[in-house]
């Protein structure tokens, strides 16, 4: 084959041949060019050469197709056609193209385009060789359109020429290069355009002359032809007056290519032409636009569509124009003039209004439905019932304007089909809906693009900051402002379409691009606009008009800001109420807006589904607005009638509950899966992060507030979905629930106080199921490791106390009673609070609450105790005692104080264990409290811990001791006592301060101050049919039996543990408190309570017997107490020195003054310091007791009772042996004033059947039996003690003889009137009477009183102080009483005794008396005895008169013995005793022996009433005086002698009157007491005749004789007595007188007498 440089010549002929114009001729040469061509042996001159014969064939129009073929291939085959020679082979296509022939043309065309493509394509291979080259720099740019080419290499050079030619011929300027272009149209030019800007953008943005000619060329056309369009409206004729000039119609094949060029220079130089493009969006926009025609605002659409589809390039419209500040914010008005469009479509203009449409399109969109929409909808329902007929084709309609949709394109691709009419040369029609179903193409897919561009990114960029890359601010910058920019747009054009569509598929796609711009602005933090997109949704999913707070609240700031958008404004729509729809659903709404019923359609149901999957999936960004979409879920599940179940799920409820809820069977099947989603979306909460999660809490919190809110003061049913749900949200997220417990559990909380019952259960159920959950859930680490956790999990619990509903408490205390059976073992920290709920009782809260609180408290102590940590004990302590303490339920009380029993056992059996732990506790406290630099504060503080544990126990104990109810107090009582009597050795000595101090001393405080202040009266019988026992039957009784218990126990407690006790330093001043309650109990007023403290009085006084000291048992040693106490007293013991006040210590030197030695040390000491100070106590309380009351005819006084003053009594033997050794004569005074005041006290009349013996036997009663008893302690103690103690002697005979006094005068009683026991009314009906007070018999009394006198004078006579205290005397001075009395006396046996008393007396005491003769301390006592003997023989009183013969008699003897007496003890000592005694005596016996009876008797007694032996004994003993022979002593004839002279004067007396009488009475006799008389006279004188005989005659006083023979005259006076008697007794007396008669004697013989 030739060369290429031989090419011209081979190609030569062919030239020629083509020349010939011959057709066949040149057909051939045309193919052997071809054929030369494709082998590539063309030069460039012969190239040359054939083009310009083309061109000449062109010109002759021979071969036109041929021509174009070989054009062609030259083009193609090889790169050798440069410049003029290719742009004389373009221009020939060209030419070609626009012949008559219609085949010619199309292939010209197509050639046109083939060749463009060449030229193009050549260029960029060029570019690709030279790739690795350097480049020369680019000369700077002139300024001429006209760009020097010089730079550009060959084959750039030929499409720079081309392509700026182009531009020329489709401005209709003239080509620059393509020379010789007859003719061009515009449509292909721009095609050419078009094709070459798609085709080869890379060398437009790769060469700057290119970009150039794009920026300067291209755009200024494009622009300029745009201008009819711009310039025309619709409707506006030529004729119109308001344009001057004719516009230009816009011409559908050049605008619609202008787009399609504009599509391109967007889409590919976008970034070159920055601000022509931002012209082009901006155009295109205005296309969109009502006033222009349908076809234009088809294609304009359509182009949107395409760049819709392309969101990268959407991104940089927002980086470079709504981002930037002074420029147009072009994507937002491309989002929005697509929403306007839309909006626009469903407005049908009104014929005659073509002006109005001026008006911001969006203005008539909003604002709520007119009536005539409502009124459709009125009639929809109907249109529905026999919804048959409905059409099934996809479509919108909005309020009467109906749109069908079809289907334009693929999602995600933009097909166009009017952009792509490029034949057609005139509009074409429009189908209704082909522009409403591409904008709606392109709505879903701007939203599709961008949101999957912005989430692709995302990711990417979380995986980059997961790998520790920084955040890309800028990226977050454009994202952001992309969706702000486009967010209203797009959200009041799909609110729009969602209300308006009718097909299902439709709401579907648009509810996913609401859900998915609603996710992205929620990842993106873009607040406002995704709540926007969720309301809508919420909105769709509600029924019309339903008014729902929180979403209007919301949209309030959506709806009333229009957003203007370049003067449209777009507003978001409310949904209105249209017909089209199909109702499934009917129920009640849950506001109270719309009355009635409201209908969900089936819309409805698919927006509440969306609703859900938003919910599910996207839960993470939906922040804040989670309370849109749960306030919108909680309506509709309202609606639908769902109530909430076990655990928080929700159920289809019973007909029942909701008689207006009408469901459709479509819904009905759809019920189970939406509560199954609603389930999984609350379950899938566990999937959030923390802060979602919160902010899932934070929106179901505040929409159960709402729900509360609407539930007060209504009986409606509220809603419990937010309750429900909070449940269901807590049980999900155990596992991280520390972070919502607070939230969750203060809003349950709230809920449980509120008013309505159904909303409080559900709160109290959700709270008390979540702690169950919590505790049961296995977390991790374990709660036995995390305190803290535990603590807060049970908090709630405890804050349920607070809540004063008692169904809430019920379901708290049912909660710990299951927490207690299935986590009782590991409560561990949370037994504190677990104590403090069962705790939380109060009265007011009713039994049952009570009983279910106690029912906890009872397995807790049963179960519990030792798992729990020690420091909880005390709280148990604590709530059994308040659980004795509340007043509802007795039984519970009396139970509690039983459970308080077995704590106190435990404690004790475990004591070890639980010191051990306490003390470990305790040292922690002491540590954290050193360093805050505090003390540590707990109760009893210095006490050890486990000490403090009991005390806490006493105190609880002592609390209930002095309940307000008996049973209570008398359990608590024994309770208390028990366990300090079986438990107290388990407490540390120091601590026994405490429970002395503040425990037994506080109590009996308590207790008696409560019994004093008591009240008196009388409580009925208890509630029911109790009876009350009259001795309980006021407050006060009861009081008093707990007063009796509590002193009882005190008493016990200090007996059994005297040793401990008195090692603590002050038991001394504790031993005085315990005697002062003793005291005051013993004086209280209540008998019971009185002798109860006498029994405890006893009881402490048995505390230690003494022991002497040489067999004392070493005690200390026995109680383990170091040896140190034993040392003497001045030796301190461990650390503290042994109790001894100064004025003990005084007080003791003062009793022990008479001691020469000290006591020995130790106990003996300590202890009568003790005695001493109880036995002032008892001396106290015996003077009050005692002291009669003051006022007169108080008849309500109180006096003590018996049993209680022999109580009394009976304690001082006992005491005494304690303070013998220091009881002084002051003592025993103040002794005798209390048994003096003791047997003094009356017995009230009530009283006396049961104390007195009947009166007539004489018995003591046991208060006299105990006085003497304690005399008669005293007098064996002196007795056997020391010389000192016999100074008593005296005072004890005074004591006895004052009661030998009450035998005749009972004792008074203060000014009390005293009844005798006879007429005291024993008044057995009237109880309540004021008793009367009936004196006792005191005879008994006295006489063994007497008695004892007797005895212990028998024992005492001689001691010293018995002479010297004048005790004889005394005796006989009180026995002269009922010795003078005698048949006065008010028993007779007293005066019997008294003269059996005195005659023992006298026979001990007158020896005496004689041997102390001369002391003179006897001198006072002889004129008594005379008295007593005077008093008594010579009684004034008379005999009863029932006395019989034998009793006189036995009196009679009794009065002998008396004389015998004297005639053995007294006249033979004469020369001892005083003379004028003897006297006194000598007149006596005269008195006696001489008869002179008062004359009352009847004559049939004097025989016996004439104590005629009486007399005899008299008289004998007088004469067996006068003469006796043993006159030893002057004194004793003095004696005689007055003896004598007496009797002889009696007898003159005696005789002389009987002489008188008898004469006087004449013939009749006289009284037989008088001739009695005379007749022992006159043996009398024959007996003393005798007696003179026998007697020495120098023994006879002269006087004497005397005096005999002065009687014989008068005795033979007598002999004219008439009585035989008298005579026989005189014959007696005058033989004797013979031996008298001598003859007398002179006178000197007898001087000497």
């Amino acid at each position: 084959m030739p060369g290429k440089d031989n090419s011209s010549e081979v190609v030569q002929p062919f030239l020629m041949g083509c020349g010939t114009k011959e057709p066949k001729i040149t057909q051939l040469c045309l193919a052997a060019i071809q054929r030369l061509m494709s082998h590539e042996v063309v030069s460039e001159a012969a190239a040359g050469n054939i083009i310009n014969m083309l061109w000449q064939l062109m010109e002759n129009g021979l071969e036109e197709l041929k021509l174009l073929q070989t054009v062609l291939v030259l083009l193609t085959t090889n790169t050798v056609v440069h410049d003029e020679v290719l742009s004389k082979a373009i221009v020939l296509c060209f030419r070609l193209h626009f012949t008559k022939d219609n085949i010619t043309n199309n292939t010209a065309a197509a050639t046109v385009r083939q060749v463009v493509t060449v030229v193009f394509e050549r260029m960029v291979a060029e570019d690709e060789r030279f790739k690795g080259m350097a480049e020369q720099p680019p000369a700077i740019q002139g300024n001429s359109n006209r760009r020097s080419v010089s730079t550009l290499r060959p084959s750039a050079k030929d499409a720079y020429m081309l392509f700026q030619d182009l531009c020329q011929l489709v401005n209709a300027d003239a080509p620059y290069w393509l020379v010789g272009m007859t003719e061009m149209t515009r449509t292909f030019g721009l095609e050419l355009l078009e094709s070459v800007l798609n085709d080869f953008p890379g060398v437009f943005l790769q060469h700057q002359e290119f970009s150039f000619l794009l920026k300067e060329r291209v755009c200024p056309l494009v622009i300029k032809l745009f201008s009819p369009n711009i310039k025309f409206r619709q409707g506006s004729g030529s004729g119109s007056s308001a344009s001057p000039a004719p516009v230009e119609k816009p011409y559908f094949p050049i605008c619609m290519r202008l787009l399609r060029v504009v599509s391109v220079l967007i889409k590919h130089f976008y970034s070159l032409l920055v601000t022509e493009c931002e012209i082009f969006l901006s155009l295109l926009v205005k296309f969109l636009d009502g006033e222009k025609p349908q076809w234009l605002r088809a294609v304009a659409v359509e182009s949107v569509h395409r760049l819709c589809v392309q969101p990268h390039l959407l991104r940089s419209f927002c980086q470079s124009y709504d981002m930037k500040q002074h420029s147009t914010k072009v994507f937002r008005d491309i989002v929005n003039a697509l929403g306007s469009f839309i909006q626009s479509l469903f407005i049908v203009p009104s014929v005659g209004s073509v002006s109005s449409t001026n008006t911001p399109a969006g203005l008539s969109l909003s604002g709520g439905s007119g009536s005539g929409a409502q009124a459709s909808a009125q009639s929809g329902v109907g249109v529905v019932g026999t919804g048959g007929g409905l059409t099934t084709q996809a479509a919108f309609e909005y309020r009467g304007t109906w749109i069908p949709l079809m289907t334009v394109s693929v999602q995600g691709s933009a097909k166009a089909t009017y952009l792509e009419m490029l034949d057609k040369v005139e509009p074409p029609s429009i189908p209704e809906g082909y522009a409403m179903s591409v904008a709606f193409s392109a709505l879903l897919d701007l939203v599709r693009g961008i949101t999957s561009m912005i989430e692709r990114e995302l990711a990417k960029e979380e995986e980059a900051v997961a790998r520790g890359g920084p955040e890309p601010i800028e990226a977050q910058q454009v994202w952001e402002e992309m969706v702000n920019a486009c967010w209203c747009g797009l959200l009041a054009a799909l609110s729009l379409l969602l209300d308006a569509s009718t097909d299902e598929t439709a709401t579907e796609n648009i509810l996913k691009a609401e859900l998915t711009m609603a996710s992205l602005c929620g990842r993106l933090g873009l607040v406002t606009p995704r709540d926007a997109f969720i309301t809508a949704i919420c909105k769709a999913s509600l029924p019309p008009h339903y008014a729902l707070t929180a979403l209007y609240s919301n949209a309030a700031n959506l709806s009333n800001k229009t957003y203007s958008i370049q003067g449209q404004n777009v507003q978001i729509i409310s949904p209105s109420s249209e017909s089209h729809q199909h109702v499934v659903a009917m129920g009640q709404p849950l506001t109270s807006q719309p009355q009635g019923t409201v209908v969900l359609t089936a819309k409805n149901i698919q927006c509440m589904r969306t609703l859900l999957n938003l919910a599910h999936c996207h839960g993470a960004v939906l922040g804040t607005s989670w309370q849109l979409v749960l306030a919108t879920l909680q309506h509709l599940v309202w609606i639908l009638g769902l109530k909430p179940g076990v655990g928080g799920g929700l159920k289809p409820g019973r007909a029942v509950e909701g008689p207006s809820t009408v469901l459709t069977t479509a819904v009905m099947t759809d019920l189970p899966v939406i509560s199954n989603i609603l389930s999984r979306l609350f379950e899938s909460s566990q999937y959030l992060d923390d802060v979602s999660l919160h902010h899932l809490i934070n929106a179901l919190c505040s929409l159960s507030m709402e729900a509360m809110e609407m539930a007060y003061g209504t009986n409606k049913e509220p809603s419990l979905f937010a309750v429900a749900k909070l449940l269901e949200t807590g049980l999900v997220n155990m596992d991280r629930i520390e972070i919502l417990w607070r939230p969750l559990t203060a809003h349950l909380l709230e809920v449980c106080q509120h008013p309505n019952a159904r909303m409080r259960e559900w709160g109290a159920e959700a709270i008390t199921s979540l702690i169950k959950a919590g505790l049961a859930y296995k977390h991790d680490p374990p709660l036995s490791q995390n305190q803290r956790l535990h603590l807060l999990l049970l908090n709630p619990l405890k804050e349920l106390s607070n809540v004063l509903h008692a169904d809430i408490r019920q379901k708290q205390l049912e909660c710990v009673l299951q927490v207690l059976q299935s986590q009782g073992d590991s409560l561990g920290p949370g037994w504190p609070l677990v104590l403090g709920v069962i705790g939380a009782i109060r009265n007011d809260q009713g039994e049952s609450l009570i009983r279910t609180a106690f029912q906890c408290l009872q397995l807790v102590v049963t179960d519990f105790l030792p798992t729990m940590p020690c420091t909880c004990l005390q709280i148990v302590v604590d709530v059994a005692g308040s659980f004795g303490l509340q007043n509802q339920e007795l039984n519970i009380s009396l139970t509690s104080i039983g459970l308080l029993w077995n704590i106190s056992d435990y404690f004790f059996q475990r004591a070890e264990i639980i010191t051990e732990e306490l003390e470990k506790e305790e040292a922690i406290l002491l540590q954290q409290a050193c360093d805050k630099g505090e003390t540590l504060n707990r109760p009893f503080h210095p006490a050890p811990p486990f000490d403090c544990l009991w005390l806490c126990l006493y105190a609880k104990l002592g609390e209930l001791c002095v309940d307000p109810r008996p049973a209570v107090r008398k359990s608590a009582g024994q309770t208390m006592f028990s366990t300090i009597a079986a438990h107290g050795t388990l407490l540390q000595q120091p601590t026994w301060h405490i429970v002395v101090w503040k425990v037994l001393f506080h109590l009996l405080n308590c207790v008696r101050k409560s019994s004093t202040t008591a009240d008196k009266e009388k409580i009925e019988s208890g509630g029911g049919n109790i009876l009350i026992h009259h001795s309980r039957d006021t407050a006060e009784k009861q009081w008093a039996e707990t007063w009796v218990l509590t002193l009882a126990g005190v008493a016990r407690i200090f007996n059994t543990r005297k040793y401990l006790l008195q090692q603590l330093g002050d038991f001394f001043k504790a031993w005085e408190v315990l005697l002062d309650h003793i005291q005051s109990a013993a004086l209280s007023k209540n008998n019971e309570v009185s002798l109860a403290a006498l029994k405890s009085f006893q009881e402490i006084l048995q505390l230690v017997t003494p022991v002497k000291d040489s067999d004392k048992p070493d005690t200390l040693g026995a109680m383990d107490i170091p040896p140190v106490l034993m040392e003497p007293l001045t030796a301190p013991g461990p650390g503290r020195p042994l109790p001894r006040s100064d004025s003990l210590a005084e007080r003791l030197a003062q009793r022990y003054s008479t001691q020469p030695q000290l006591p020995p040390p130790g106990e003996e000491q300590d202890d009568s310091a003790l005695w001493w100070s109880a036995w002032s106590t008892w001396y106290r309380t015996g003077t009050e007791c005692t002291r009669p009351p003051s006022g007169g005819g108080d008849k309500l006084a109180f006096v003590p009772s018996q049993p209680f003053l022999t109580a009394l009594i009976q304690i001082f033997p006992a005491l005494y042996q304690h303070i013998a050794t220091g009881f002084s004569m002051d003592d025993l005074r103040k002794l005798g004033i209390i048994l003096h005041g003791a047997v003094s006290v009356p017995i009230s009349s009530d009283a006396s059947p049961f104390i007195l013996p009947s009166y007539t036997e004489a018995v003591l009663t046991s208060l006299q039996e105990a006085v003497l008893t304690a005399l008669d302690v005293l007098q064996k103690a002196i007795c056997v003690g020391p010389e000192t103690l016999q100074v008593m002697y005296p005072a004890i005979f005074e004591q006895l003889l004052q009661f030998v006094e009450f035998s005749c005068k009972p004792p008074q009683y203060g000014k009390m009137e005293t009844k005798h026991v006879a007429n005291a009314k024993y008044n057995q009906i009237q109880l309540f009477a004021p008793a009367e007070w009936v004196a006792l018999n005191y005879v008994p009394f006295a006489e063994r009183s007497l008695e004892v006198v007797v005895d212990l004078y028998q024992k005492t006579a001689c001691h010293k102080a018995v002479i010297a205290e004048k005790v004889l005397q005394n005796i006989i001075k009180t026995l002269r009483v009922p010795l003078g009395l005698k048949y006065a006396c008010p028993a007779e046996s007293t005066w019997k005794l008294a003269v059996s008393s005195l005659l023992k007396v006298l026979s001990i005491g007158l020896p005496v008396a004689r041997q102390q003769a001369s002391s003179g301390k006897f001198d006072t006592m002889w004129p008594k005895l005379a008295h007593a003997f005077e008093d008594f023989l010579f009684t004034k009183s008379t005999p009863p008169d029932n006395l019989s013969i034998q009793e006189f008699q036995k009196n009679e003897a009794i009065d002998v013995e008396v004389v015998q007496l004297i005639s053995t003890e007294i006249l033979p000592y004469a020369n001892f005793i005083p003379k004028e005694f003897v006297g006194q005596i000598m007149a006596m016996l005269n008195k006696g022996s001489i008869h002179s009876q008062s004359s009352s008797f009847t004559e049939a007694e004097i025989d016996i009433r004439m104590r005629e032996e009486f007399s005899k004994v008299c008289f004998e003993t007088l004469l067996q005086f006068s003469f006796s022979n043993k006159v030893s002593t002057p004194q004793e004839g003095y004696i005689s002698r007055m003896a004598l002279a007496v009797l002889l004067q009696r007898a003159q007396e005696v005789l002389h009157r009987y002489v008188e009488d008898e004469r006087l009475s004449g013939r009749c006799p006289l009284p037989r007491q008088q001739v009695t008389e005379i007749i022992f006279v006159l043996k009398a004188v024959s007996t003393l005749m005798d007696s003179l005989k026998k007697t020495q005659p120098e023994n006879v006083d002269g006087n004497t004789w005397a005096q005999v023979i002065a009687l014989y005259p008068t005795l033979v006076e007598c002999i004219t007595c008439s009585s035989a008697e008298v005579s026989s007794a005189l014959k007696e007396a005058l033989g004797p007188f013979k031996d008298l008669m001598q003859p007398p004697v002179s006178k000197v013989q007898n001087g000497e007498s």
